[in-house]
């Protein structure tokens, strides 16, 4: 036995079920976003720090700390 379903269902119907799904499971959601931007600012950092010249312990702690 099979089941028919339109499209226009089933498009409904997945769409319920991804809604479903992050509300359920939003920390999961979450902590992926999280991870995606860290990386993506780690690797910014990392091309940013390709082209810049050295620098010194200090100037990165000021910056940590907002003195600069």
């Amino acid at each position: 036995m099979q089941t028919v379903m339109d499209e226009g269902r089933l498009k409904q119907v997945v769409k319920e079920a991804l809604v479903e799904m992050l509300e359920e499971k939003q920390n999961i959601f979450h902590d992926i976003i999280v991870d995606a931007m860290e990386d993506i600012g780690l690797s910014r950092a990392i091309q940013d720090g390709q082209t810049s010249g050295p620098t010194t312990k200090q100037e990165v702690f000021d910056i940590l700390e907002g003195r600069a």
